[in-house]
């Protein structure tokens, strides 16, 4: 029977989409599980092949879990904020909510046709208002929230003020900016503007001066993953360290929470520890070093106190506010410059650059409190303000970086930890030696050491001991245009939220997208975006005044903020009242299996469970973290495909003697197909190893081929040159021809070949029209590399192409059969054709000829053992998320049920449940044909009767002295006394034998039988 995937797969998605079928209730007596991707950002590019991999995953174990009769959710939606849309929005004039509604549209039209068992009815988009009314809300919360360190959680700030106005901050115990000390008589006789200024110091929500990745040429600031080697990722621009005010999230007051938080989490464990490592939880003191000649103090943590005395130079961040009062005349020149170089740096080129070593003297001398010596302050970029306190205490003798820095600015190097190595030459860094050259240290091990000089530390009054945290607050503004409007407006220059009545605060229209002539972000662009405080609405900015309307926050939300509370808003998406209704959110609780990339370790991940504990905290939420099992894919990788162009260079000692040479036209466009390419490597490389030798090159015979390139190359040049001279002069002189490797678009090859198409390349791009080929065998045949799949190397492939020509079903089981899900795996077409055969072989199991045929006759006993030995098999890889070896044993199954002509419908019902989360267009339509009229979706899965696995008989191989002669078919049930007298009476035995008796005779069980003799 022909199997017609296109009708089949037409007709099921209409009929899921009609009929709803994956439509989730919330209210059933099954128990729930949810099954979430990681949110995908809609590009104008589409799908590629590679992203569906995570989502076929996860699909294929949602199908699972409700043949298992779970009530599963698993929703989709849209990351639809972000910079590429703006940009592009910037390029054209046209708004980005139009191109993100195309882009959505085109990725919705690519995943329905793959088949995914999506509750469309769920769907959400981060830029429509009404799912950002609540991304607002949440930043309203934070912004009234604080943390109490006492109880370990966030509070209203109500709780706060209460504070206040009884005691002050006598005994209060919270996270905050700065440390303030004030009595209740003191809050109570401050105006608005002071309260609302202090309250600014402990808000999870919070504006503060801070350093940032500023990028000019977009107008904004950057996130750390948004930049690389000091340039935007998007479009390459300069990226500049720079103070500016801003939004910040005070997750730092979670860290630790964040860390405990990873132990209860079945997530992969290189995950946890990126996360791990970012939190970067260290313990150690605080101290306070003196100024000589200042009443400034210098604050340092160090996790190393007990090496406090071999402490010969202070290093400062160059954002540091000490600078510029520590920085004396004669030095100012010579800081402000290293500063501005600074600046071109980003945080994580810094932290990454460990070898490279500079630095700026501030003409300032610290005091180290224990040796009473003056010591050097420098400022350096290997220290970030956003760690510690941003200056540390060197000791070259046992940091690498002190180090390196101390030898090249000739700093004293001062041993005091006991080792056996050059100190002056190499660091030596150990918890496992004992203090030396340290006073009252000397002998002490580590941790001796560290406690007795904390004391020391606290009785002088100049630190404590404490505990620091890598982790910095995470910035939260963006100076944008298509991202959320953060509900905030300024009344005498003081940041107050919107009433909760007036979300969504939309985004206002603007004339273009670009920051204002003044440098405001673009929302300063807007006409009608101030706030009347009276009327309690968005009026026209020309109404600011001083007592009603009041300017508001033109910076708009990150990318992360609409991504880092979806997966709730999946449970309560059309709810307009609340972010989530409580008994929903307590229902479906945590995502039980989240998909996705590890790229997102230290952004969204991180990002999304403190905004879960934050709302957890008040009261919102009843589950501690979001996601409790979580999966990373591995990529697809695509097979790239490149054009050889070849270029020809002639020795300069040539070149210069001859006359008009610089008026010669060289030939651009001349292709090499891979055999040539090849041969002149090949002859490359002889050369090379012959003037290793000191051999001459004209001694390495040239291959035919590279003659013939040679000529071709040359007969161009004079058809370029007809009149030239110079060409002529150059006939039979050496050159050199190298490659310049192209990148060409996979869908420019012929077929599944590496044979280019030769019209088509010309007619790709016009800079080829007039290119020429050097072939093989009258064919251009590309050089191929497994790449990561993308746009710009051209090596991305279309999965609606895989649908078309070999349907959607062939698609998700080849995207498993690739290999285990978490690793990368090259893409091939070509593997398509062996699972399509399968999808045939397995259609047809139901068809004789083209009529549907299936017995009701019972089943024998191997059609069963066939179908229990899949179900077994099946159940362990699925939940063990191994989908590659469930596809091979379908095929094995299917295999070995085709050669027994199995038509039976007791063996193939079955059959078609196992095999429809993988292939649900397929198995739908045997099922209805099989006479069902409702859905396989919700069918119960078969199960497992391991009595179908127990072997009735065992073919023992038979050898004597180790070589195997022939097999014997045992009953399975007999012990070895018995084996061992059957097999002995056995005639092909006695013939081996011969007459001669066994000196041994082995039997396992089940396994072998070996007579020695």
């Amino acid at each position: 029977m022909f199997y017609d995937h296109k009708q089949i797969e037409q007709k099921w998605q209409k009929f899921w989409e009609e009929n709803q079928t994956y439509k989730t209730e919330n209210n059933s007596t099954k128990p729930k599980f949810y099954v979430l991707d990681m949110f995908p950002y809609p590009s104008g590019a589409g799908l590629h092949v590679g992203h569906p991999l995570g989502y076929i995953a996860s699909d294929i174990y949602a199908r699972f879990k409700r043949h298992q009769g779970f009530n599963v959710l698993h929703p989709i939606g849209y990351d639809s904020f972000g910079l590429p849309a703006e940009q592009y929005a910037i390029q054209t004039g046209q708004h980005p909510a139009i191109t993100t509604e195309q882009n959505i549209t085109r990725y919705e039209e690519q995943l329905r046709k793959i088949g995914f068992s999506f509750d469309w009815s769920r769907e959400v988009r981060t830029s429509d208002a009404s799912y950002y009314k609540w991304t607002q809300w949440i930043f309203i919360e934070l912004f009234h929230s604080w943390y109490n360190k006492t109880s370990d959680k966030a509070e209203s700030i109500e709780t706060l003020v209460e504070h206040f106005s009884k005691f002050g901050t006598e005994n209060l115990n919270a996270v905050q900016n700065d440390e303030l000390n004030f009595s209740a008589e003191e809050w109570n006789a401050a105006d608005e503007n002071e309260k609302q200024d202090i309250l600014l110091n402990y808000r999870l929500a919070y504006r503060a001066e801070t350093t940032v990745n500023w990028c000019p040429a977009l107008g904004t600031v950057l996130a750390n993953d948004e930049v690389k080697d000091g340039k935007s990722e998007r479009g390459g621009y300069p990226v500049f360290q720079k103070k500016m005010m801003q939004w910040s999230m005070r997750i730092t007051a979670y860290s630790e929470r964040l860390l405990l938080g990873l132990q209860k989490l079945d997530w992969p464990q290189p995950l946890k520890d990126s996360q791990e490592y970012w939190i970067g939880k260290s313990q150690g003191a605080a101290v306070k070093f003196k100024v000589s000649g200042m009443d400034e103090q210098i604050e340092v943590f160090t996790t190393r106190p007990d090496t406090i005395f071999g402490a010969t130079f202070m290093v400062l961040a160059p954002e540091n506010p000490l600078v510029s009062t520590l920085t004396t005349a004669e030095q100012k020149s010579e800081v402000e410059n290293y500063i501005e170089e600074t600046s071109k740096k980003t945080e994580r080129d810094r932290m990454a650059d460990v070898k490279n070593v500079s630095g700026a003297f501030t003409g300032s001398y610290a005091i180290n409190p224990f040796t009473g010596k003056n010591i050097p302050i420098y400022i350096s970029d290997y220290v970030l303000m956003g760690y510690g306190t941003g200056a540390v205490m060197a000791v070259p003798a046992h940091d690498e970086r002190d180090h390196r820095f101390a030898k090249k600015f000739g700093l004293e190097i001062i041993n005091v930890i006991e080792n056996d190595f050059d100190i002056q030459e190499e660091s030596y860094d150990s918890k496992d030696s004992v203090c030396v050259n340290s006073e009252f240290l000397n002998g002490l091990n580590y941790n001796e050491a560290k406690a007795k000089i904390i004391s020391e530390i606290e009785k002088m009054g100049i630190g404590h001991g404490t505990t620091n945290y890598r982790q910095r607050d995470a910035i939260f503004s963006r100076q944008r245009y298509w991202g959320e409007p953060v509900p905030v407006y300024y009344k005498e220059e003081m940041p107050y939220t919107l009433p909760v009545s007036a979300l969504p605060l939309e985004l206002p229209e603007v004339e273009k997208y670009l920051p204002t002539e003044d440098g405001d972000p673009p929302l300063g662009n807007a006409k009608n975006f101030a706030w009347d405080e009276a009327n309690q609405k968005v009026v026209s900015v020309d109404l600011i005044d001083e007592k009603t309307v009041f300017p508001m926050e033109l910076s708009t939300m990150p990318g992360w903020a609409g991504s880092s509370w979806y997966f709730l808003r999946y449970m309560d998406p059309k709810n307009d009242g609340e972010f989530c209704a409580k008994d929903l959110s307590d229902y479906w609780g945590q995502v039980d299996l989240y998909i996705g990339g590890s790229e997102h370790a230290t952004g969204h991940l991180l990002y999304s469970r403190f905004w879960n504990m934050f709302l957890k905290d008040r009261g919102y939420i009843n589950q501690d973290e979001p996601f409790q099992k979580l999966i990373n894919q591995g990529m697809i990788l695509g097979m790239s495909a490149f054009v050889s162009r070849i270029e020809a260079s002639y020795d300069s000692d040539i070149t210069n003697f001859i006359d008009g040479i610089d008026e010669v036209i060289f030939p651009e466009n001349i292709f090499i197909s891979k055999k040539y390419l090849d041969s002149i490597q090949k002859y490359k490389n002889e050369v090379l190893q012959k003037n290793s030798q000191n051999i001459p090159f004209y001694e390495v015979e040239k291959p035919k081929e590279l003659l013939e390139v040679e000529e071709f190359y040359f007969k161009t040049m004079i058809e370029l040159n007809p009149n030239s001279k110079a060409v002529k002069e150059l006939e039979g002189c050496h050159f050199e021809i190298y490659k310049q490797q192209i990148h060409v678009d996979v869908s420019l090859l012929k077929g599944t070949s590496d044979e280019l198409d030769i019209e088509a390349f010309k007619n790709w791009r016009a800079e080829f029209a007039d290119a020429e080929f050097i072939l093989e065998d009258g064919k251009y045949i590309t050089e191929r590399e497994v790449e990561k799949m993308s746009k710009s190397k051209y090596n991305v492939v279309n999965p609606d192409d895989i649908a078309e020509e070999y349907g959607a079903d062939c698609l998700r089981l080849y995207e498993m059969f690739l290999g285990p899900l978490e690793q990368s795996k090259p893409w091939n077409t070509q593997g398509l054709s062996g699972v399509y055969g399968f999808l045939k072989k397995f259609y047809n199991l139901y068809f004789e000829g083209d009529n549907f045929s299936v017995s009701d006759e019972e089943p024998t006993k191997t059609e069963l053992k066939v179908l229990h030995t899949l179900i077994k098999k099946f159940t362990f890889d699925i939940q063990n998320f191994s989908f590659n070896t469930s596809v091979s044993q379908f095929m094995i199954a299917v295999n070995e049920l085709q050669k027994m002509k199995c038509n039976k419908r007791a063996i193939l019902e079955p059959l078609a449940v196992i095999i429809s989360p993988y292939a649900p267009h397929i198995c739908e339509e045997l099922w209805e044909k099989l006479g069902k009229n409702t859905s396989i979706e919700f069918e119960k899965l078969p199960e497992l009767n391991e009595a179908y696995l127990v072997e009735d008989e065992i073919n023992y191989p038979v050898s004597f002295n180790g070589k195997m002669k022939f097999t014997l078919a045992l009953a399975a049930d007999l012990d070895a006394k018995q084996i061992e007298e059957i097999a002995m009476s056995n005639e092909k035995v006695q013939e081996i034998l011969a007459g001669a008796n066994p000196k041994k005779i082995i039997i396992v069980p089940k396994k072998i039988i070996n007579i020695v003799f």
